[in-house]
């Protein structure tokens, strides 16, 4: 099933940020408005976020029980057209394993299809397989596993295509106007002052 990129597919020349699989699944506009339309304003929901990856962005890699643990890891993949950061790798004895730094509580579904992208590109550049990471919730603080299974491969190379092509056509979806637009982080709720001269 894994083809990877099909070289004369809609949009093949076009690398994808791994964060956008994030955003599209989250909301296929909000990745089109800051990946197609590149806008983006600071909102509180943003800058948590932000604070909570400098920590782990900023420390130093260290090795912990045999384990070398290295942060801020730049990520590609030629075969899926991928690039981006890992937050966290642990070098395993059985494969990388990647660890994704959420400032929120909601872990699970769109933040396990980035992580997922993080290990196809893991598995391609170091050639080992990986099966496992997980994705680290400041809310609660502590780790929630992610077991990379077929099903959710699938999903996520699903994902990269329907990211690739968005931006191949720079398509921007209407506003979906539920729930989830107070929270988004390209120009709801912007934090008080901005744009103020």
């Amino acid at each position: 099933m894994d083809t990877g990129r099909d070289p004369a597919g809609e949009g093949a020349e076009i690398d994808i940020p791994i964060s956008a699989l994030e955003h599209f699944s989250y909301c296929p506009r909000q990745c089109a408005l800051i990946h197609v339309e590149q806008t983006f304003q600071e909102n509180v929901f943003t800058v948590r976020g932000q604070i909570a990856h400098r920590r782990v962005d900023h420390a130093a890699d260290t090795v912990a029980r045999g384990i070398a643990h290295v942060r801020s890891l730049e990520l590609w993949s030629e075969r899926y057209g991928l690039r981006g950061k890992a937050d966290l790798v642990e070098f395993r004895p059985e494969g990388p394993y990647p660890v994704e730094y959420k400032s929120g509580p909601a872990v699970g579904g769109h933040a396990d299809i980035q992580l997922c992208a993080q290990a196809l590109c893991l598995e391609e550049m170091f050639g080992q397989p990986v099966a496992a990471g997980a994705a680290f919730s400041h809310a609660d603080r502590r780790r929630h596993p992610v077991r990379f299974t077929s099903e959710l491969r699938a999903a996520t190379e699903s994902v990269i295509e329907a990211v690739r092509g968005q931006i191949a056509r720079q398509e921007l979806p209407p506003a979906a106007d539920d729930a989830r637009c107070p929270t988004c982080g390209v120009g709801q709720h912007p934090l008080p002052g901005a744009g103020e001269d």
